[in-house]
């Protein structure tokens, strides 16, 4: 039995931008690269077209609206950028660690996140309160290609963490999203149902001991 937890909303809370495009634009200023006069307009724009389920890097996305506006911008360039309009505040909430420490008693324990942003969950999980190396393996959507709850995703961490999907409990705090591991054919605890500092027992309920 493997245990694998979401990250944003379920461990931790974090800081978002409130307008996304011009905490973007900032950061590209920052770097030098030209930021079009209708660059709001160019960032809601589609730009790449990707299978149901699949994951895009935001960065991805970046590039190509500014290449919709005759702006040519370095890859990594672009993708420290979107990292640092995303890189606020780290809030780790109440009973995380506790939650985490019980996962790990019981087998190996993943984090499994939906998240565009090369690297952002790594480098949250980092200023967060929680200790790294609990994890055995850390999925982000952007890594893997495929976001929750695609089955993709699940069976990713999975396979991270070395067992069989069916062997799977996934830990989070949206239906939408995290409920797609039963669907996938792994256990879900959703965190609308149970509080996170109740997971211990709730492991056990669920004959993961």
């Amino acid at each position: 039995m493997a245990v694998s937890v979401d990250l944003f909303g379920t461990l931790v809370a974090v800081s978002r931008p409130a307008e996304p495009a011009d905490a973007v634009a900032r950061e590209l200023r920052e770097r030098g690269v030209a930021v079009p006069d209708d660059w709001a307009t160019a960032y809601r724009e589609p730009q790449v077209t990707v299978e149901a389920g699949a994951e895009l890097p935001l960065s991805e996305h970046v590039r190509e609206a500014l290449a919709s506006r005759g702006v040519d911008a370095d890859a990594e360039t672009v993708a420290a950028a979107v990292r640092g309009a995303f890189d606020g505040p780290v809030e780790t909430r109440e009973g995380a660690e506790t939650a985490v420490a019980a996962a790990a008693e019981r087998g190996p324990v993943g984090v499994l996140s939906n998240c565009s942003v090369a690297g952002l969950v790594e480098r949250t999980l980092r200023r967060s309160a929680l200790d790294p190396d609990r994890f055995d393996a850390v999925v982000a959507s952007v890594d893997c290609g495929y976001r929750k709850p695609d089955r993709r995703a699940f069976e990713a961490v999975a396979g991270a963490l070395d067992v069989a999907v069916a062997d799977l409990v996934h830990v989070g705090d949206d239906p939408a999203t995290d409920g797609g591991a039963e669907d996938a054919g792994a256990r879900s605890v959703l965190l609308t149902d149970t509080d996170l500092a109740d997971l211990p027992g709730e492991l056990e309920a669920m004959g993961c001991r």
